[in-house]
């Protein structure tokens, strides 16, 4: 839980007109709300998405493309030279 502590300005009647936080807390702060973001994100993909692959077959396809693209477009098997 944040654990806050905002200090306010106030108009010739008293009222809150602004709020002033500390940098440490105003970080805090985004972190929690890009944090939640994140997971609204996940969220939003979990239930459009048609179809799921494992984590090993896209590794493998993105070390077969990054070795493709490292040997100007000539298909190397892993860690060979190019």
């Amino acid at each position: 839980m944040l654990n806050i502590k905002p200090k306010y300005v106030v108009n010739e009647k008293g009222r809150k007109t602004a709020t002033v936080l500390s940098m440490e807390d105003y970080r805090s702060l985004m972190q929690r709300l890009q944090d939640l973001e994140d997971a609204l994100d996940l969220d939003r993909a979990v239930e459009t998405a048609t179809e799921f692959r494992e984590y090993t077959e896209i590794r493998a396809e993105l070390k077969k493309k990054e070795n493709f693209d490292r040997c100007g477009g000539l298909y190397r098997p892993f860690r060979t030279p190019c």
